[in-house]
């Protein structure tokens, strides 16, 4: 005799009864079942799928961390964006706020029109929203450094930073940008000089970043040897700012420049040379923390760019959250949320391959 309980259709019913939405379910299951078959050769190779080893992550389970000298609770960092309009210090003022609920770091666009006038602090003015216990950066370009070290004025690198109550500044590196730019500056010297005259000259914690082209093993090597709080890669394949100066451009200059914006590293191939330099440099590795930007473009690509990297790191996004900070908070909320939770599910259930 078979001893498996067979259900009756009336208890079916009862069951689907207890769960209203069990038709609808269904029906949806029926109806995108052909649309949900992943492609051959689609498949993320990048990880280990162990869907046996863990149970469903509880929110707000990622573990607390130091980075920067602050205890973080999410390897997000809010990737330097604009300032000087209206617009701007809403995009500030909602990533500020979500840099808190969230425990994220941030960095600030260029902080340029606040050397020498308040007329838009207010845009930049986050610290009271972001509070004290998270790293938050200043920015300024290596054209207006540079600028200040031969006007003797780099003290007012320390005034800005005492300004906005800030933990430090981000140099931003950008050749290509200012050659194709029509208002451009141009360099007097290499940006490793004036690097190196900032942390002299200074007493700022200092992280370089690149503007969307990334860097090679020769210029990484160069700021690991430096005393530096982090280096961020912004590589390519995220916001390209050559790119964005030559649309601004007239047509000719689009026509003879526009290869440039194909040029440069991406954050997989800074990551790779960056484990390799860790080796050369042995000792003499100074800097020994990085904000991996550029190109990536979801939870997935930060895991696992974080957990490939032999040196303490966290990733960084900016035209991502971009997007979603142009107006209601929610909206912004919602999407940090949702990484944040994906970052979650990936430490519970995937392992990177070597």
């Amino acid at each position: 005799m078979n001893q498996n309980k067979i259900l009756t259709a009336t208890q079916i019913s009862q069951m689907e009864d207890n769960d209203p939405t069990a038709e609808s379910r269904k029906r949806d299951h029926i109806e995108l079942a052909f649309q949900s078959q992943i492609e051959e050769g689609k498949l993320d190779n990048r990880f280990y799928y162990e869907p046996l080893l863990a149970a469903h992550p509880k929110k707000s389970s990622l573990p607390e961390f130091d980075f920067l000298g602050k205890k973080m609770h999410a390897p997000i960092w809010v990737s330097s964006m604009t300032g000087g309009t209206g617009f701007a210090g809403i995009i500030n003022h909602n990533l500020a706020r979500a840099c808190k609920d969230f425990g994220m770091g941030m960095g600030l666009g260029s902080c340029r029109s606040l050397l020498f006038s308040d007329e838009h602090l207010k845009d930049f003015d986050v610290r009271i929203l972001i509070g004290d216990d998270l790293p938050f950066y200043a920015n300024l370009g290596i054209a207006q450094l540079e600028e200040l070290i031969d006007d003797n004025k780099i003290d007012l690198v320390n005034t800005l930073l005492q300004k906005l109550r800030a933990d430090g500044l981000i140099i931003h590196v950008n050749p290509f940008q200012e050659w194709l730019q029509p208002e451009g500056d141009r360099f007097r010297r290499p940006p490793i000089e004036t690097i190196e005259t900032v942390l002299e000259k200074t007493n700022a914690k200092i992280i370089v970043k690149e503007v969307g082209q990334g860097m090679g093993y020769e210029s990484l090597k160069r700021l690991f040897q430096l005393p530096l709080a982090a280096v961020d890669f912004a590589a390519n394949g995220g916001t390209n700012f050559a790119k964005v100066e030559l649309l601004r451009s007239d047509e000719q200059k689009q026509s003879i420049y526009q290869k440039l914006a194909y040029v440069g590293h991406s954050a997989e191939e800074m990551t790779m040379m960056t484990n390799q330099i860790i080796e050369d440099l042995g000792d003499k590795m100074r800097c020994k923390e990085v904000i991996i930007s550029g190109g990536v473009k979801n939870f997935l690509d930060g895991y696992y760019l974080i957990n490939k990297l032999d040196l303490p790191s966290i990733y960084g996004q900016a035209s991502s959250f971009l997007k979603h900070a142009r107006g209601d908070y929610q909206q912004l909320f919602d999407y940090v949320d949702a990484q944040v939770q994906g970052l979650e599910l990936a430490n519970a259930f995937l392992k990177i391959k070597d």
